[in-house]
């Protein structure tokens, strides 16, 4: 059992380093494309954009911190793992995230306040096409970091995947500024850096919820407790269960169980099935780090 936590715990972190190191060159290119087309386009809403992508850049390297750091095994100080750093580091995206918008979105409504047709100059066309080009890379890196989010179920890696999201929805908007400022409303390029804004601050309360959630031992999904208690019935000798509690701790999950069984099994027996149980949910749920199976007899 230990070797295949830790085999799991391997696969764990070679898949966040990759999808990781990934990110990390994909946002440094689009950050970079986006800013020149910006600056040559003279366009708000691709600059912001660009800023949101570099943002991207130090994200993920709060993520790789936050992963390696929930990786460590279990000490004296920390006897159950280490696996809430990665909330930590999930909490801090989604503050880089607000920050983020909330300079986009003051920028924004200053250029809106001020607005001044004679003073706001149409976006180039290569800021429209770097636009599209950004919506489909930040789509598709969406669909393969959360690939691998729920694959490892890494709540930090799950954000990041969102801030993927987000910044196509900010290329989406940019895409719509840009292409109203050259059908002559200037002042669009401006209002589509506040849509962007709304976006990233969307992105970072969903972020930070799911990270406070898993934080004050939520309980997992109605689903997954269900199929935790449908594992523990297979059992034959199991009766009933009287109670079953889960908990999420990080990434993982802590299961607290009673178990109903016949009252004439010797301790022996009873202790059997107890681990039978126990060893039966490890195996079905890789999620699972710990389980409390406690035996109640039925007369």
């Amino acid at each position: 059992m230990e070797k295949n936590r830790n085999r799991m715990k391997d696969e764990f972190q070679r898949t966040a380093d990759k999808v990781s190191l990934i990110t990390i060159i994909e946002n440094i290119l689009l950050s970079i494309f986006k800013l020149f087309a910006g600056i040559v386009s003279h366009s708000n809403a691709m600059i912001s954009d660009a800023i949101h992508s570099a943002s991207d850049v130090f994200s993920t390297i709060v993520v790789i911190i936050g992963i390696r750091l929930a990786s460590r095994e279990s000490d004296k100080e920390h006897p159950y793992g280490h696996e809430r750093l990665e909330c930590v580091a999930a909490i801090i995206l989604s503050m880089v995230l607000f920050i983020t918008g909330l300079g986009i979105g003051l920028k924004a409504l200053e250029n809106i306040s001020h607005n001044d047709p004679a003073s706001l100059q149409v976006p180039g066309l290569l800021a429209l096409i770097v636009a599209l080009i950004s919506i489909a890379c930040k789509e598709g890196m969406y669909w393969y970091t959360r690939h691998y989010a729920k694959k490892i179920h890494s709540s930090a890696l799950m954000a990041d995947a969102w801030h993927h999201r987000s910044d196509a929805f900010s290329s989406i908007g940019a895409l719509v500024g840009i292409g109203g400022a050259r059908l002559g409303f200037p002042v669009m390029d401006s209002i589509a850096s506040l849509v962007i804004f709304v976006f990233i601050v969307k992105a970072a309360y969903e972020i930070f919820k799911d990270a406070v959630d898993k934080m004050v031992d939520h309980s997992c999904d109605e689903e997954t407790e269900k199929k935790i208690y449908e594992c523990a019935m297979q059992n034959e000798h199991v009766l009933g269960i009287d109670m079953l509690q889960t908990r999420i701790f990080g990434n993982k999950i802590y299961v607290d169980a009673e178990i109903l069984v016949d009252g004439s099994h010797s301790l022996q027996e009873a202790h059997n099935i107890a681990e039978a149980v126990h060893e039966k949910i490890e195996q079905n749920f890789s999620q699972v780090k710990h389980i409390m199976v406690h035996v109640n007899p039925k007369s």
